[in-house]
C-alpha cells in the first residue's frame, strides 16, 4: 500500500517524520530534526506509525494533527487538553464600545485551541531554557522567572480547561 500525505513514520536514522509530498517513486518526508528528505517508495526499513491511504484527500486539520502529534512526542509535551463540557459549542463575542463598529464572534473551541498552543509552546520554551548548554545558570533562572510570570498571567483562562492538571500555574502568593 502506498502511504498518503499525513502518514506518520519513524525512520531508523532520521527519527519521527510526516509524509508531506508524493512523487511517482518518492515520498517527501518532513523529519522533526532533519527537515525534508526524499525517500523512495520502495523503502521498507521505517516503522509506519499512522498510515493514511494515498487516495484519501488530505485536509489541513489532518496534516496539522499529525505534525502536532510528532512535535509533542519529540518535545515531550503531553496530550492535548480538553475543554470543559459547559464550553463546548459556545462562542466568544467581542463587541467594541462604539455600536457602529462590527464585533467579532468566534467558536470558543478555536479560542481554546490557541490558548492550549500558547501553553504548549511555553512548556517547550521552558524545556529548552532548562536544557540549554550555552546559557549560564543565572540566565536560566532569570528566564524561568519570566516564564512563570507568563503562566501566572494566563491563569484567567484556567476556567476553560476540563482538568485541573492542564491549568496554568504562576508564582504562589507569598
Amino acid at each position: 500500500m502506498d502511504l498518503g500525505i499525513g502518514s506518520r513514520v519513524k525512520h531508523p536514522a532520521y527519527g519521527d517524520g510526516v509524509i508531506i509530498g508524493l512523487e511517482p517513486n518518492v515520498y517527501q518526508v518532513c523529519f522533526t530534526k532533519y527537515g525534508i528528505k526524499p525517500l523512495g517508495k520502495d523503502y521498507k526499513s521505517w516503522e509506519v506509525i499512522e498510515a493514511i491511504e494515498s487516495e484519501k484527500a488530505l485536509t489541513y486539520d489532518r496534516l496539522e494533527k499529525s505534525l502536532v502529534n510528532i512535535l509533542r512526542d519529540w518535545a515531550g509535551v503531553g496530550k492535548l487538553a480538553d475543554i470543559g463540557e459547559k464550553w463546548k459549542g459556545g462562542k466568544i463575542i467581542i463587541q467594541p464600545h462604539d455600536e457602529n463598529l462590527k464585533g467579532k464572534e468566534l467558536p470558543i473551541e478555536d479560542f481554546f485551541h490557541k490558548i492550549v498552543m500558547i501553553r504548549d509552546r511555553m512548556r517547550v520554551m521552558e524545556q529548552r531554557v532548562n536544557s540549554s548548554k550555552e546559557m549560564s545558570e543565572q540566565d536560566k533562572v532569570n528566564l524561568q522567572q519570566y516564564i512563570t510570570r507568563i503562566y501566572g498571567s494566563l491563569t484567567t483562562f484556567n476556567v476553560l480547561f476540563d482538568n485541573k492538571e492542564d491549568h496554568f500555574r504562576g508564582e504562589k502568593s507569598k
